[in-house]
Protein backbone atom coordinates (compact mmCIF):
# COMPACT_ATOMS: atom_id res chain seq x y z
CA UNK A 1 0.00 0.00 0.00
CA UNK A 2 1.06 3.39 -0.99
CA UNK A 3 1.57 5.46 2.02
CA UNK A 4 2.39 8.86 0.62
CA UNK A 5 1.68 12.38 1.24
CA UNK A 6 1.65 15.30 -1.17
CA UNK A 7 2.92 12.79 -3.81
CA UNK A 8 6.33 12.80 -3.33
CA UNK A 9 6.93 10.38 -6.19
CA UNK A 10 5.80 13.74 -8.80
CA UNK A 11 7.67 15.88 -6.36
CA UNK A 12 11.38 14.08 -6.08
CA UNK A 13 11.05 13.68 -9.74
CA UNK A 14 10.67 17.02 -10.30
CA UNK A 15 13.44 17.89 -7.51
CA UNK A 16 15.66 15.40 -9.49
CA UNK A 17 17.63 17.23 -11.42
CA UNK A 18 18.26 20.16 -8.96
CA UNK A 19 19.00 18.46 -5.45
CA UNK A 20 21.81 18.97 -3.06
CA UNK A 21 20.36 16.41 -0.49
CA UNK A 22 21.15 12.94 -0.44
CA UNK A 23 18.88 10.71 -2.39
CA UNK A 24 17.07 7.87 -1.65
CA UNK A 25 19.64 5.41 -3.37
CA UNK A 26 22.37 7.23 -1.17
CA UNK A 27 20.21 6.94 2.45
CA UNK A 28 20.13 3.14 1.44
CA UNK A 29 23.82 2.58 0.98
CA UNK A 30 24.38 5.14 3.84
CA UNK A 31 21.91 2.87 6.18
CA UNK A 32 23.76 -0.40 5.08
CA UNK A 33 27.26 1.05 6.38
CA UNK A 34 29.22 -0.32 9.89
CA UNK A 35 31.68 1.64 11.58
CA UNK A 36 32.66 -1.73 13.76
CA UNK A 37 32.47 -0.04 16.72
CA UNK A 38 33.50 -1.96 19.49
CA UNK A 39 34.99 -2.80 22.89
CA UNK A 40 38.49 -1.51 23.00
CA UNK A 41 40.26 -4.61 22.45
CA UNK A 42 38.01 -5.47 19.55
CA UNK A 43 38.61 -1.73 17.85
CA UNK A 44 42.41 -2.29 18.09
CA UNK A 45 42.57 -5.62 16.52
CA UNK A 46 40.13 -3.93 13.88
CA UNK A 47 37.38 -6.60 14.45
CA UNK A 48 38.92 -9.60 13.91
CA UNK A 49 36.65 -12.02 15.74
CA UNK A 50 34.92 -14.05 13.72
CA UNK A 51 36.67 -17.48 14.99
CA UNK A 52 38.14 -16.06 18.01
CA UNK A 53 35.06 -15.02 20.43
CA UNK A 54 35.42 -14.32 23.64
CA UNK A 55 34.86 -10.56 23.36
CA UNK A 56 31.21 -9.27 23.40
CA UNK A 57 31.69 -7.37 20.24
CA UNK A 58 32.04 -10.33 18.79
CA UNK A 59 28.22 -11.35 18.91
CA UNK A 60 27.57 -9.12 15.71
CA UNK A 61 30.70 -10.76 14.19
CA UNK A 62 29.59 -14.36 14.56
CA UNK A 63 27.76 -14.98 17.69
CA UNK A 64 29.09 -18.88 17.91
CA UNK A 65 32.25 -16.55 19.73
CA UNK A 66 29.87 -16.35 23.00
CA UNK A 67 30.62 -19.62 24.04
CA UNK A 68 34.41 -19.08 24.09
CA UNK A 69 34.15 -17.41 27.52
CA UNK A 70 35.19 -18.94 30.36
CA UNK A 71 33.74 -16.83 32.81
CA UNK A 72 30.61 -13.97 32.99
CA UNK A 73 31.59 -10.39 31.84
CA UNK A 74 30.01 -7.26 31.78
CA UNK A 75 32.00 -4.00 29.24
CA UNK A 76 31.02 -0.81 28.51
CA UNK A 77 33.14 1.29 26.11
CA UNK A 78 33.47 4.86 25.30
CA UNK A 79 34.56 6.25 22.35
CA UNK A 80 36.08 9.64 21.21
CA UNK A 81 36.31 10.62 17.18
CA UNK A 82 38.02 12.79 15.68
CA UNK A 83 36.94 13.78 11.54
CA UNK A 84 38.71 16.25 9.54
CA UNK A 85 37.22 16.49 6.27
CA UNK A 86 38.89 18.22 3.40
CA UNK A 87 36.89 19.68 0.37
CA UNK A 88 38.40 20.40 -2.78
CA UNK A 89 35.96 22.48 -5.68
CA UNK A 90 37.26 23.84 -8.93
CA UNK A 91 40.57 24.27 -7.35
CA UNK A 92 39.32 25.77 -3.64
CA UNK A 93 40.25 23.50 -0.69
CA UNK A 94 38.69 23.78 2.97
CA UNK A 95 39.65 22.06 5.96
CA UNK A 96 36.60 21.22 8.34
CA UNK A 97 37.26 19.32 11.98
CA UNK A 98 34.95 17.79 13.98
CA UNK A 99 34.65 16.02 17.46
CA UNK A 100 32.59 13.84 18.90
CA UNK A 101 32.22 11.48 21.72
CA UNK A 102 29.77 8.94 22.86
CA UNK A 103 29.01 5.35 24.86
CA UNK A 104 29.49 3.88 21.72
CA UNK A 105 29.38 0.17 23.30
CA UNK A 106 27.55 -1.80 26.32
CA UNK A 107 27.10 -5.20 27.26
CA UNK A 108 27.25 -8.33 29.42
CA UNK A 109 27.39 -12.51 28.53
CA UNK A 110 26.47 -15.42 30.95
CA UNK A 111 28.29 -17.95 30.76
CA UNK A 112 26.82 -21.23 31.97
CA UNK A 113 28.21 -24.71 32.88
CA UNK A 114 26.02 -27.85 31.59
CA UNK A 115 24.65 -29.37 34.76
CA UNK A 116 23.90 -32.78 33.26
CA UNK A 117 26.90 -34.78 31.48
CA UNK A 118 26.87 -33.88 27.89
CA UNK A 119 28.53 -33.80 25.02
CA UNK A 120 27.08 -29.81 25.19
CA UNK A 121 29.35 -28.89 27.73
CA UNK A 122 28.69 -25.02 28.00
CA UNK A 123 26.00 -22.52 26.91
CA UNK A 124 26.20 -18.75 27.12
CA UNK A 125 23.50 -15.29 26.30
CA UNK A 126 24.94 -12.26 25.52
CA UNK A 127 23.21 -9.00 25.03
CA UNK A 128 25.27 -6.13 23.75
CA UNK A 129 24.44 -2.36 22.59
CA UNK A 130 26.60 -0.45 20.10
CA UNK A 131 26.26 2.77 17.60
CA UNK A 132 26.67 0.75 13.81
CA UNK A 133 27.13 3.88 12.08
CA UNK A 134 27.91 7.64 13.76
CA UNK A 135 26.11 9.77 11.26
CA UNK A 136 27.56 13.35 12.77
CA UNK A 137 29.52 15.01 10.52
CA UNK A 138 29.41 18.51 8.49
CA UNK A 139 31.47 20.14 5.95
CA UNK A 140 32.04 23.19 3.24
CA UNK A 141 32.90 23.61 -0.40
CA UNK A 142 33.37 27.21 -1.81
CA UNK A 143 34.50 27.74 -5.28
CA UNK A 144 32.79 29.28 -8.86
CA UNK A 145 32.22 26.26 -11.56
CA UNK A 146 31.09 28.62 -13.80
CA UNK A 147 27.75 27.85 -13.90
CA UNK A 148 24.85 30.17 -12.73
CA UNK A 149 21.63 28.20 -11.89
CA UNK A 150 19.86 31.05 -9.63
CA UNK A 151 19.64 33.36 -13.07
CA UNK A 152 16.55 35.35 -12.24
CA UNK A 153 14.41 37.49 -9.25
CA UNK A 154 11.38 36.76 -8.57
CA UNK A 155 10.05 39.99 -7.71
CA UNK A 156 11.80 41.84 -10.82
CA UNK A 157 9.16 43.95 -12.35
CA UNK A 158 12.05 44.72 -15.29
CA UNK A 159 10.39 43.86 -18.55
CA UNK A 160 12.21 42.23 -19.69
CA UNK A 161 13.40 40.84 -16.21
CA UNK A 162 16.84 40.85 -15.55
CA UNK A 163 19.12 37.62 -16.62
CA UNK A 164 22.24 36.97 -13.49
CA UNK A 165 23.81 34.12 -15.48
CA UNK A 166 27.41 34.91 -14.38
CA UNK A 167 28.36 32.75 -11.70
CA UNK A 168 31.02 34.35 -9.16
CA UNK A 169 30.90 31.92 -6.73
CA UNK A 170 29.16 28.55 -4.96
CA UNK A 171 29.03 27.45 -1.27
CA UNK A 172 27.79 24.11 -0.16
CA UNK A 173 27.71 23.85 3.68
CA UNK A 174 26.17 20.14 4.62
CA UNK A 175 24.75 19.04 8.59
CA UNK A 176 24.76 15.37 9.06
CA UNK A 177 23.32 14.12 12.70
CA UNK A 178 22.22 10.77 14.28
CA UNK A 179 22.96 7.94 14.63
CA UNK A 180 22.31 4.37 13.60
CA UNK A 181 22.24 1.90 16.78
CA UNK A 182 21.78 -1.97 17.31
CA UNK A 183 20.95 -4.21 20.05
CA UNK A 184 22.13 -8.03 19.71
CA UNK A 185 20.88 -10.83 21.43
CA UNK A 186 22.79 -14.22 21.36
CA UNK A 187 22.91 -17.37 22.10
CA UNK A 188 25.88 -20.20 22.08
CA UNK A 189 26.80 -23.93 23.57
CA UNK A 190 29.81 -25.83 22.43
CA UNK A 191 30.14 -29.45 21.50
CA UNK A 192 32.49 -31.61 22.41
CA UNK A 193 35.29 -29.04 23.14
CA UNK A 194 35.46 -28.88 19.69
CA UNK A 195 32.57 -26.83 17.96
CA UNK A 196 31.06 -23.68 19.08
CA UNK A 197 27.60 -22.80 17.31
CA UNK A 198 25.43 -20.04 18.10
CA UNK A 199 22.19 -17.82 16.62
CA UNK A 200 22.12 -13.66 17.08
CA UNK A 201 18.75 -11.86 16.67
CA UNK A 202 19.53 -8.09 16.09
CA UNK A 203 17.20 -4.66 16.76
CA UNK A 204 18.10 -1.45 15.16
CA UNK A 205 17.19 1.96 15.86
CA UNK A 206 17.43 4.80 13.24
CA UNK A 207 17.54 8.34 13.65
CA UNK A 208 19.20 10.72 10.77
CA UNK A 209 18.92 14.14 9.55
CA UNK A 210 20.76 15.77 6.89
CA UNK A 211 20.28 19.63 6.87
CA UNK A 212 22.30 21.68 4.12
CA UNK A 213 22.14 24.95 2.53
CA UNK A 214 23.34 26.02 -1.01
CA UNK A 215 24.62 29.69 -1.81
CA UNK A 216 25.08 31.43 -5.00
CA UNK A 217 26.51 34.35 -5.77
CA UNK A 218 25.69 35.70 -9.34
CA UNK A 219 25.87 38.76 -11.50
CA UNK A 220 25.12 40.16 -15.00
CA UNK A 221 26.31 41.69 -17.62
CA UNK A 222 25.69 45.20 -15.93
CA UNK A 223 27.53 44.00 -12.67
CA UNK A 224 24.17 43.88 -10.77
CA UNK A 225 24.36 41.11 -7.97
CA UNK A 226 22.46 38.41 -7.28
CA UNK A 227 22.53 36.20 -3.96
CA UNK A 228 20.58 33.17 -3.54
CA UNK A 229 20.19 30.75 -0.60
CA UNK A 230 18.14 27.37 -0.93
CA UNK A 231 18.39 25.38 2.25
CA UNK A 232 16.95 21.76 2.36
CA UNK A 233 16.16 19.44 5.25
CA UNK A 234 15.45 15.58 5.71
CA UNK A 235 14.72 13.65 8.80
CA UNK A 236 14.53 10.26 8.93
CA UNK A 237 13.78 7.72 11.77
CA UNK A 238 13.19 3.79 11.22
CA UNK A 239 13.53 0.56 12.95
CA UNK A 240 14.89 -2.98 11.61
CA UNK A 241 15.90 -6.14 12.30
CA UNK A 242 18.16 -8.64 11.25
CA UNK A 243 19.54 -12.36 11.97
CA UNK A 244 23.20 -14.31 12.43
CA UNK A 245 24.08 -17.39 12.93
CA UNK A 246 27.68 -18.97 12.77
CA UNK A 247 30.21 -21.60 13.98
CA UNK A 248 33.82 -21.61 15.15
CA UNK A 249 35.38 -25.44 14.92
CA UNK A 250 39.32 -25.77 16.67
CA UNK A 251 41.03 -28.35 14.64
CA UNK A 252 43.33 -28.45 17.19
CA UNK A 253 44.81 -25.98 20.10
CA UNK A 254 46.72 -23.64 17.21
CA UNK A 255 44.62 -23.26 14.56
CA UNK A 256 40.65 -22.66 14.80
CA UNK A 257 38.21 -21.65 11.78
CA UNK A 258 34.70 -19.95 11.78
CA UNK A 259 31.89 -19.23 8.90
CA UNK A 260 28.99 -17.15 9.78
CA UNK A 261 26.40 -15.33 7.83
CA UNK A 262 24.05 -12.14 8.48
CA UNK A 263 20.66 -11.76 6.97
CA UNK A 264 19.81 -8.65 5.65
CA UNK A 265 18.42 -6.02 8.17
CA UNK A 266 14.52 -5.11 7.01
CA UNK A 267 13.70 -2.08 7.69
CA UNK A 268 9.57 -2.49 8.10
CA UNK A 269 9.10 1.18 8.46
CA UNK A 270 11.04 4.34 7.73
CA UNK A 271 9.46 7.68 7.90
CA UNK A 272 11.19 10.64 6.42
CA UNK A 273 9.72 14.11 7.03
CA UNK A 274 11.96 16.72 4.51
CA UNK A 275 11.34 20.46 3.12
CA UNK A 276 11.99 19.22 -0.34
CA UNK A 277 8.37 20.28 -1.43
CA UNK A 278 7.83 22.42 -4.57
CA UNK A 279 7.24 26.19 -3.32
CA UNK A 280 6.87 28.59 -5.40
CA UNK A 281 8.81 26.57 -8.23
CA UNK A 282 11.54 26.06 -5.71
CA UNK A 283 12.16 22.77 -3.85
CA UNK A 284 13.45 23.87 0.10
CA UNK A 285 13.24 26.61 1.45
CA UNK A 286 14.54 29.70 -0.71
CA UNK A 287 15.79 33.29 0.11
CA UNK A 288 17.05 35.34 -3.09
CA UNK A 289 18.14 39.40 -2.67
CA UNK A 290 19.92 41.18 -5.18
CA UNK A 291 21.59 44.67 -5.42
CA UNK A 292 19.13 46.56 -7.07
CA UNK A 293 16.55 46.21 -4.97
CA UNK A 294 15.81 46.47 -1.40
CA UNK A 295 12.64 43.99 -0.68
CA UNK A 296 14.66 40.24 -0.12
CA UNK A 297 12.16 37.20 -1.78
CA UNK A 298 11.48 34.58 0.96
CA UNK A 299 9.43 31.43 -0.23
CA UNK A 300 8.86 31.22 3.78
CA UNK A 301 7.90 34.96 4.40
CA UNK A 302 4.09 33.98 5.52
CA UNK A 303 5.20 31.70 7.59
CA UNK A 304 4.40 29.24 5.18
CA UNK A 305 6.68 26.22 6.04
CA UNK A 306 5.68 23.22 3.32
CA UNK A 307 7.04 19.65 4.36
CA UNK A 308 6.16 16.41 2.95
CA UNK A 309 6.03 12.95 5.08
CA UNK A 310 7.07 9.75 3.20
CA UNK A 311 6.72 5.90 4.32
CA UNK A 312 8.88 3.28 2.66
CA UNK A 313 10.37 -0.18 3.25
CA UNK A 314 14.18 -0.83 3.06
CA UNK A 315 16.13 -3.85 2.87
CA UNK A 316 20.28 -3.72 3.89
CA UNK A 317 22.78 -6.24 2.19
CA UNK A 318 23.42 -9.98 3.67
CA UNK A 319 26.70 -10.66 4.93
CA UNK A 320 29.18 -14.18 4.57
CA UNK A 321 31.68 -13.81 6.89
CA UNK A 322 34.67 -16.66 7.14
CA UNK A 323 37.52 -16.54 9.28
CA UNK A 324 40.82 -18.17 10.41
CA UNK A 325 42.59 -17.95 13.93
CA UNK A 326 46.54 -18.97 15.20
CA UNK A 327 46.37 -19.48 18.03
CA UNK A 328 50.45 -19.22 20.19
CA UNK A 329 49.70 -20.87 23.36
CA UNK A 330 49.01 -18.56 25.75
CA UNK A 331 51.46 -15.89 24.16
CA UNK A 332 49.36 -14.59 21.61
CA UNK A 333 47.50 -15.01 18.56
CA UNK A 334 46.92 -14.04 14.63
CA UNK A 335 43.27 -13.81 13.22
CA UNK A 336 41.61 -13.13 9.58
CA UNK A 337 38.07 -12.00 8.84
CA UNK A 338 36.97 -12.20 5.20
CA UNK A 339 33.46 -10.89 4.49
CA UNK A 340 31.39 -10.69 1.31
CA UNK A 341 28.75 -8.28 1.38
CA UNK A 342 25.84 -8.41 -1.34
CA UNK A 343 24.95 -4.67 -2.14
CA UNK A 344 23.08 -5.91 -4.97
CA UNK A 345 20.72 -7.16 -2.74
CA UNK A 346 19.53 -3.55 -1.05
CA UNK A 347 15.84 -2.88 -2.16
CA UNK A 348 13.26 0.11 -1.60
CA UNK A 349 9.88 -0.42 -1.60
CA UNK A 350 6.13 0.79 -0.74
CA UNK A 351 6.12 3.27 -3.79
CA UNK A 352 7.79 3.21 -7.31
CA UNK A 353 11.79 2.72 -6.20
CA UNK A 354 11.92 0.87 -9.74
CA UNK A 355 15.18 3.16 -10.68
CA UNK A 356 16.92 3.07 -7.69
CA UNK A 357 16.67 -0.58 -7.16
CA UNK A 358 17.70 -1.16 -11.12
CA UNK A 359 20.67 0.68 -10.01
CA UNK A 360 21.45 -1.01 -6.89
CA UNK A 361 21.64 -4.11 -9.62
CA UNK A 362 23.22 -2.47 -12.26
CA UNK A 363 25.62 -0.24 -10.67
CA UNK A 364 26.62 -1.72 -7.25
CA UNK A 365 28.39 -4.71 -6.26
CA UNK A 366 29.21 -7.49 -3.67
CA UNK A 367 32.20 -6.03 -2.05
CA UNK A 368 35.49 -7.92 -0.48
CA UNK A 369 36.32 -6.95 2.68
CA UNK A 370 39.53 -7.48 5.01
CA UNK A 371 40.25 -7.66 9.02
CA UNK A 372 43.30 -8.30 10.58
CA UNK A 373 44.06 -8.59 13.87
CA UNK A 374 46.86 -9.75 16.27
CA UNK A 375 47.34 -9.55 20.07
CA UNK A 376 50.36 -10.47 22.12
CA UNK A 377 50.62 -11.17 25.89
CA UNK A 378 53.51 -10.13 28.73
CA UNK A 379 52.09 -11.13 31.80
CA UNK A 380 49.33 -9.15 32.00
CA UNK A 381 49.95 -7.19 29.75
CA UNK A 382 48.74 -7.44 26.23
CA UNK A 383 49.68 -5.46 23.13
CA UNK A 384 47.30 -5.18 20.02
CA UNK A 385 47.24 -4.18 16.08
CA UNK A 386 44.87 -4.62 13.20
CA UNK A 387 44.64 -3.96 9.45
CA UNK A 388 41.11 -3.05 7.76
CA UNK A 389 40.00 -2.70 4.30
CA UNK A 390 36.63 -2.49 3.01
CA UNK A 391 36.00 -1.95 -0.47
CA UNK A 392 33.44 0.93 -2.51
CA UNK A 393 30.19 -1.13 -3.32
CA UNK A 394 29.96 1.39 -6.41
CA UNK A 395 30.75 -0.46 -9.48
CA UNK A 396 32.03 2.70 -11.16
CA UNK A 397 32.87 6.11 -10.05
CA UNK A 398 29.85 8.38 -11.60
CA UNK A 399 27.19 9.92 -10.78
CA UNK A 400 25.04 8.75 -13.65
CA UNK A 401 22.89 6.21 -11.75
CA UNK A 402 21.51 9.50 -9.65
CA UNK A 403 23.75 9.28 -6.58
CA UNK A 404 24.99 12.33 -4.91
CA UNK A 405 27.43 11.27 -2.46
CA UNK A 406 29.85 8.54 -3.64
CA UNK A 407 32.72 7.02 -1.75
CA UNK A 408 35.98 5.18 -2.20
CA UNK A 409 37.74 2.16 -0.78
CA UNK A 410 38.47 2.55 3.05
CA UNK A 411 41.84 1.64 4.82
CA UNK A 412 42.66 1.47 8.21
CA UNK A 413 45.06 0.35 10.95
CA UNK A 414 44.71 0.14 14.60
CA UNK A 415 46.42 -0.49 17.64
CA UNK A 416 45.92 -0.50 21.31
CA UNK A 417 46.72 -2.19 24.70
CA UNK A 418 45.05 -3.74 27.85
CA UNK A 419 45.64 -4.64 31.79
CA UNK A 420 44.02 -7.69 33.38
CA UNK A 421 43.90 -6.64 36.94
CA UNK A 422 42.08 -10.45 37.41
CA UNK A 423 38.42 -9.27 37.75
CA UNK A 424 38.42 -5.51 36.17
CA UNK A 425 40.11 -5.16 32.70
CA UNK A 426 41.02 -1.94 31.52
CA UNK A 427 41.84 -1.41 27.68
CA UNK A 428 42.73 1.45 25.46
CA UNK A 429 42.55 1.33 21.38
CA UNK A 430 43.51 4.09 18.84
CA UNK A 431 41.99 3.79 15.14
CA UNK A 432 42.52 5.53 11.90
CA UNK A 433 40.41 5.28 8.89
CA UNK A 434 40.67 7.42 5.67
CA UNK A 435 38.88 7.21 2.23
CA UNK A 436 38.47 9.55 -0.58
CA UNK A 437 34.98 10.65 -2.45
CA UNK A 438 32.75 13.30 -4.54
CA UNK A 439 29.33 15.26 -3.29
CA UNK A 440 27.74 16.00 -6.24
CA UNK A 441 25.44 18.89 -4.66
CA UNK A 442 24.58 20.11 -8.68
CA UNK A 443 22.96 17.11 -9.67
CA UNK A 444 21.52 17.45 -12.99
CA UNK A 445 23.98 20.12 -14.20
CA UNK A 446 27.22 20.26 -16.33
CA UNK A 447 29.02 20.87 -12.82
CA UNK A 448 31.81 18.66 -11.60
CA UNK A 449 31.49 17.14 -8.19
CA UNK A 450 33.56 18.13 -5.13
CA UNK A 451 36.17 15.85 -4.23
CA UNK A 452 36.18 14.91 -0.08
CA UNK A 453 38.99 13.21 1.94
CA UNK A 454 38.36 11.86 5.06
CA UNK A 455 40.97 11.26 7.96
CA UNK A 456 38.57 9.67 11.01
CA UNK A 457 40.73 8.69 14.08
CA UNK A 458 39.38 7.09 16.98
CA UNK A 459 40.19 7.02 20.52
CA UNK A 460 39.12 3.75 22.47
CA UNK A 461 38.40 2.91 26.06
CA UNK A 462 36.82 0.02 27.55
CA UNK A 463 35.95 -1.21 31.05
CA UNK A 464 35.55 -4.96 31.68
CA UNK A 465 34.01 -6.53 35.55
CA UNK A 466 34.47 -10.43 35.60
CA UNK A 467 30.37 -11.20 37.30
Amino acid sequence: MKKLFISAIFIFTAFGSFSQSLSYQDLAILFSQDDKNGTARFTAMSGAFGALGADISSININPAGLSVFNNSLFSGTFNSRNTEINSNYYGTNLANQNQFTNLSQAGAVLVFDSAYKSDWSKFAVGINYRITKDFNNNFLAQGNSGVATFTEYPLDLNNPPLVYDIADEQRFNNFFAGELSEVNFGFSSVYNQKLHVGLGLNFYDLNFNQQSTLTEFNSDVNGNELDANLYQENFTTGTGFSANLGFIYRANQSFRFGLSYQTPTWFSEVIEDSNIVDNDGFFGDTEIIVSEDNLIYDNTANNFFPSQQLFYRLRTPSKLIASTAFIFGKNGLISLDYSNKNYKGINLSEDDFSAENQAFQNDFRNTHNLNIGTEWRLDKFSVRGGYSYEQSPYENNNFNNGSALQLDDVTGYSFGAGYNFGNFKVDFAYSNSNRTGAYNFYSGFNVDASNITLDNRFFTGTVSISL
